[in-house]
């Protein structure tokens, strides 16, 4: 045999052994290409569990956040509510005290002291000038006002003086006050019939 003939034979050996060796590349690329699918199929559940995950906690964020900015107007309002209803008890035990102070200073004028008037007058006018700055007001209520159930307590109705003043208020007996738009004493009236 000759050099040329024993190379060919030993390539011919080659040959199949390399068939082999390229069907064993192959199925360990397949292998390859399928452990890589089955990678990116587990990455991609795993991103989506993480996307639901986060989705979930960032709705229980926002439900949060939201109980949280109700929590805060609630207690303001309960708060604020608290200071008007302390204000409120206060104003309601003041309120004869004021009246009584405005029946004292029409008597006051009738007597020939000037001193005494004014003194009282000054005493009075602190006091209402205070209340006022606390949020107290007047129910403004005229002679000939129409009479309103939901504003007004009628306590009595006379013979109207005339036929304007038939079904309307004739004469205030009592001052109705606001403590700031809500009604703590309602002004007490009397009615034309």
């Amino acid at each position: 045999m000759s050099d040329q003939e024993h190379k060919e034979k030993e390539m011919e050996k080659d040959i199949p052994n390399q068939e082999v060796e390229n069907d064993t590349t192959e199925g360990a690329a397949d292998q390859v290409g399928n452990s890589e699918n089955s990678e990116n199929e587990s990455i991609e559940s795993e991103s989506e569990a993480l996307k639901a995950a986060i989705d979930k906690e960032k709705n229980n964020f926002l439900r949060l956040f939201a109980e949280f900015e109700n929590y805060k107007k609630r207690t303001s309002k309960e708060r604020i509510e608290l200071f008007s209803t302390a204000n409120k008890e206060l104003m309601t035990v003041l309120l004869p005290i004021l009246d009584d102070f405005e029946r004292g200073l029409k008597e006051i004028e009738k007597s020939s002291d000037e001193a005494l008037l004014q003194g009282m007058q000054l005493i009075y006018n602190k006091f209402k000038n205070t209340l006022s700055q606390k949020g107290l007001k007047v129910m403004e209520v005229k002679q000939g006002d129409t009479f309103d159930a939901e504003i007004h307590e009628a306590i009595t109705q006379i013979p109207a003086p005339s036929k304007k003043l038939k079904g309307k208020i004739i004469d205030t007996v009592e001052k109705g006050y606001k403590l700031g738009e809500t009604i703590i004493r309602y002004p007490k009236v009397i009615l034309g019939n």
